[in-house]
């Protein structure tokens, strides 16, 4: 704790992600008042006027428990990440952004200059005739104004800081943040033992396809859909109907929410123990249950009829690494004009 008999301070920073995961916080409904009355909220700039500099001004380790939703897109969630690794004691990866890069991440199959050069030059309802760029410097009749510069790559955010603990999802589901308040508020108030650092809080160890209960047969698949494109079957394992599941490849602890409402689970709770890839990962289950023809039909044949398959499966890269793409053995696409 802090200081003898004082609260312990909790901090939330939201870097580059959508903000759900703020909201997400609500969700755990009226135990926000036994957060209120545990914790001293030191730092949260999403629901409270905290500026950064009354963050630099706290001495190091002042925080005991910060949340940092959001992938490192630019300096300024950098300079960030590393100033709430000083000031807390754990640092908790909260959300997916922050888990593997999520969504943001994607940009990394393109450049930094391809993604500015579409937005400012190229987008035909942006008002920018003159094809201006951001600049990190501008000078101005007030003063000189900065922009953080803005990376080639995304990075999630153990691969700027150390993470003590991870809490998967887009958003995290309610049980998973108070799961790691309990945890927290044991160790601060009844000296109970932490997680051993690095661990993922919340989420179980096993595939979502092991917590679902559509119901599952052999599969052989001559083909995918897109959701609008067919009605799946109710009861009916999605990625047998032909509908990218990513359940085979991806962690537990969801409940299978998405599955049981006919939308394919998307990823968001990162990959099973001990996999590095998810997207290689569901990459192999997929092919495993491709229909691929007779044995007796020649070679050609049957590799043309398992790209033919393939061939349905709607943009690859962000449906296999729509989470995960900064953790990716990927990375990121070769670029010529990469920069950061």
């Amino acid at each position: 704790m802090s200081a003898t008999n004082a609260k312990p301070k909790l901090a939330m920073y939201w870097a580059a992600s959508c903000g759900g995961c703020e909201i997400s916080v609500l969700n755990i409904g009226d135990k926000l008042l036994v957060v209120d009355e545990v914790f001293d909220i030191v730092f949260f700039p999403a629901i409270a006027d905290f500026k950064y500099d009354d963050l630099r001004g706290y001495p190091d380790g002042y925080i005991d428990l910060c949340l940092f939703n959001g992938a490192i897109r630019n300096s300024e969630n950098e300079e960030m990440a590393r100033l709430l690794r000083r000031k807390s004691k754990v640092l908790v990866a909260y959300g997916s952004c922050a888990y593997e890069g999520c969504i943001p991440a994607l940009a990394n199959l393109g450049s930094r200059d391809a993604l500015l050069n579409m937005v400012y030059m190229h987008h035909p309802t942006n008002d920018n005739p003159d094809g201006v760029l951001p600049q990190t410097q501008v000078q101005v009749e007030e003063g000189e104004l900065e922009l953080p510069v803005f990376y080639d790559s995304v990075k999630a955010l153990d691969q700027v800081v150390e993470v003590d603990y991870i809490i998967p999802g887009c958003p995290p589901e309610p049980h998973q943040v108070w799961a790691v308040m309990q945890v927290v508020i044991n160790a601060f108030q009844h000296g109970a033992p932490l997680p051993p650092k690095g661990s993922i809080v919340g989420a179980g160890d096993v595939a979502v396809c092991e917590e679902c209960p559509l119901e599952k047969s052999e599969k052989s698949i001559a083909r995918f859909y897109r959701p609008y494109e067919i009605t799946p079957e109710p009861g009916v394992c999605l990625l047998e109907q032909g509908l990218i599941c990513m359940g085979p490849a991806t962690r537990s602890g969801c409940g299978a929410l998405c599955p049981q409402v006919g939308m394919g689970c998307r990823g968001c709770y990162g990959p099973l123990p001990g996999v590095y890839d998810q997207g290689a990962k569901m990459l192999s289950a997929i092919a495993s249950v491709i229909a691929a023809g007779e044995p007796s039909q020649p070679e050609e044949e049957i590799e043309r009829d398992i790209q033919a398959v393939i061939d349905t499966i709607p943009d690859p890269a962000g449906t296999f690494y729509r989470f995960s793409m900064a953790h990716s053995l990927l990375h990121r696409a070769r670029t010529r004009d990469a920069y950061g």
